[in-house]
Formats: structure tokens, sequence, C-alpha cells
């Protein structure tokens, strides 16, 4: 069978597809990658058969992340808020068309398009375009539910999704009409998310369970739709793994500090503030780069900065972690079983910093809002033994990255059979 699997964002967002499709790959079924342009290298070196998906992902990153900071932080700053919120939803229309576009083409002829968690909504319209079966992979909840909402009442949770949900589609409406007559296909009189859930999608949730307690409870009725196959973050090693765990090895566990795809405005007050804090707790940090760059800043000898590290065999090794809130960086350290501090830079990173807070494996706040004194009152927070306690337990709950993509790959080739024969 023919899957085409297109996603787009950060590597963190990538990373659950690649994982996918090369299980998909190695039981003998032809697979095709849609990512952006500036991830083509990641999914290639992986094995597997790439085309261009919408706009390289920097284009967009920063103008992303400075909407949030002023949207949350400077709101009085209406004027830069507009403009950046002008610029945003061009390049989101200008990467959305040419998706459409690179979809319509690659999809002629495959079993089951199968989306990622951004940008379902072109996937869908090409997906009805070809009538082909639509999977879609979710590394969190985006369907309306009581739960992901921690700081509301679960019935007004789900109503604020669904109203989400509306206002997300209202936005959309002009470059997703456009799309849609393109295809030849009746203007949407709706979310795309109903559409995809009636159209009987298979609703893949990429994370365990026991990381949202009540949830599946609650979707009991469409567990069939929306099975949870675990967490899907691939365990790939890097050249500086040995020598972590080595410096690791000379002295106490230390706190590792990593922020993944996201950009840090400033690597040096960044290294500052952790250093310090790190100092008055008496602890050692770690600091993993990500993409941003940390090679020119100072540090002390308690300090030890390095590029990117295999989470999977650095986290468990450490005494907490400190992260940006990442789905795959959260899941790698849940699967850890140790204290997590959740410094936010977006609202979906938010959500999951809201959930470590509500299952007491650690606490959250926007990076944004960080300086030393609250770095420190938080660490001192996440290090009281209970944290560690609530952590291990819930990792002895959670399904390995082996089991995850394996259940993944079943229920796609399941679902794609079925449709096959119906």
């Amino acid at each position: 069978m023919k899957f085409v699997l297109a996603s787009y964002g950060t590597r963190g967002d990538i990373e659950p597809s690649i994982f996918v499709g090369r299980e998909l790959q190695r039981r003998g079924h032809t697979v095709l990658m849609a990512v952006p342009p500036d991830l083509m290298g990641f999914t290639e070196s992986a094995g597997l058969e790439t085309v261009a998906y919408g706009l390289d992902t920097k284009t967009w990153l920063d103008v992303y992340r400075n909407f949030w900071k002023f949207a949350l932080h400077k709101f009085w700053r209406v004027g830069d808020i507009r403009r950046l919120w002008r610029e945003m939803w061009e390049l989101s229309d200008t990467a959305w068309a040419q998706m459409a576009a690179t979809l319509k083409t690659a999809a002629d002829g495959a079993d089951v398009i199968l989306a990622g968690q951004s940008y379902q909504e072109p996937a869908a319209n090409v997906a009805e375009y070809h009538d082909i079966p639509l999977a879609t992979l979710h590394h969190v909840p985006m369907r309306p539910n009581g739960q992901l909402v921690t700081f509301l009442p679960a019935k007004l949770g789900r109503w604020s999704m669904k109203a989400f949900d509306w206002v997300g589609w209202r936005l959309n409406k002009k470059v997703e009409d456009a799309q849609r007559r393109d295809l030849r296909l009746p203007r949407a009189t709706g979310p795309t998310s109903r559409r995809i859930t009636a159209r009987n999608s298979l609703e893949i949730q990429a994370y365990d369970a026991a990381a949202f307690p009540g949830l599946a409870v609650e979707w009991a009725e469409c567990r069939d739709q929306r099975p949870f196959v675990g967490a899907l973050t691939m365990t790939m090693s890097t050249e500086a793994d040995d020598e972590v765990a080595a410096w690791i090895a000379t002295g106490t566990p230390p706190i590792c500090f990593g922020f993944g795809s996201m950009p840090v405005e400033s690597p040096e007050d960044t290294v500052e503030m952790i250093s310090s804090a790190c100092a008055e707790l008496g602890e050692r940090a770690l600091v993993c780069a990500g993409w941003s760059d940390f090679s020119e800043v100072s540090h002390a000898e308690h300090v030890k900065v390095v590029g990117a590290v295999n989470y999977a065999a650095i986290f468990p090794l450490c005494r907490a972690v400190v992260h940006h809130g990442g789905s795959g960086t959260t899941a790698a350290s849940m699967r850890a079983g140790v204290p997590t501090l959740v410094l936010s830079m977006d609202a979906n990173q938010a959500l999951w910093g809201g959930q470590i807070k509500k299952m007491k494996i650690g606490t959250t706040r926007r990076f944004s809002k960080s300086n030393r004194a609250t770095m420190t009152q938080d660490l001192h927070r996440i290090l009281d033994p209970g944290y560690a306690t609530r952590a291990r337990d819930l990792a002895d709950r959670m399904t390995s990255p082996a089991e995850s993509v394996v259940h993944a790959a079943d229920v796609v080739e399941e679902f794609a059979g079925s449709r096959r024969l119906a």
C-alpha cells in the first residue's frame, strides 16, 4: 500500500510522522513524506522519500514566537500585535496554498493520507478530493474534551475548545474556500475538525492515556476512532551522548535544560539565569542548545553547554528536566521519570505545562516571565522528593517508544485495509 505522510512544523512536529513512516516502510509499504523544505534532510536521513511541503519552518518561527510574546505580555502595544498578526496569517495562507498544491499531486494513487497535527485542514480537503481515507496524528488532545484546559471546569473546557475550532475555521475560511474551489469541492459550512470526525477518519492519539487521566473514559464511545498509541519519539543517538554521560558520572546528577527548536532570544542571559539559580541551590546544570547558538556563551564550572543529545538516554541520568513544553520533549521527560519544569513559549506548550502541573510531577511558567528568582523558586519546588516519586510512578505506566510505533503502524495498516475492503 502507499502511504503519504504530510507533516508541518518544527522537528518535534515532524518526528512522530517519521517514526511511523519508517515502520510502515519496514513492513514493505511505499511511504512518501511531505515536510517543510528545511527539514527534508532530516527525513531523508531516515531513509524516506520526501517532497517539500510549505515554507521553511524558520520563516515563521520568529514571527510566531514574537506574536505570542506581545499578545500575552505586552498587550498594550496594539500596533505591534496587529502587525505581527497580519504577518503571521499572511505566512500561514502562503504555506497553506503551497501545501495544498504539493499534496494534491503527491497523494494521487495513495491508499491513505496521514496528516500531522498542524495543518490538517488542507490535507483533509485533498483526501476528500481524491476520495482517500484520512488518518491524523495528535500529540496533544485536539478534539473537544474536558481534560486539556486545566484552568477551566471540564464543561467550560469542552466549550472553549469547540469555540476555538470555530474561530480557527473562520480565520482560515478565505484560503480554505480557495483550495476547495480549486479542487471543485463544495464550500465548507463548518470547522474542519468536525468534518474529519464525521468522515470516520482515524484520529491517532500519539501520547499516553496516563498523561490525561479521565480522557479515555470521556472518549469511550469513540475509542476505536481515537486509539491511544503512546508518544512517538525517536531515540536517535548523537555524537555528544558519551561525553555528556561521562560528565554526568563525575558528580551529582545535574538538572538538564533544553529548548529544542524554539529560538532563545538571549543565550547569554539564559545561561546566566540557569547558572545563578543552580549555584544557589547547589546543583549542576546541563544546557542543551537545540536550535539556539550557545557556542560563544561563557559559563561557570558547574554548567556544561552542549548541542543536541539523545533525550531518551540523557534525561534519566538527570535529577530534573527544564524545557519548553514541546510534545516530544515532554514525552521524553515523562518517560524518564524525573520532575519537569516547563518554561513555555506558546499556547500549545502552556497546555502541556498545565498538565504537568496538574499531575504534580512538575510545574510551569512562561519563559518570558522567568528570571533568577523564579527559576530558583521553581527548581526548589520540583526537587521536593514527592515530585520524583510521582514522576517515577507515571513513567512506569507509560508505553515505550518501540511499543508506541508498532501500535501506531498497526492501527494505520488496519484502517487502510478496512477502507480498501469497504
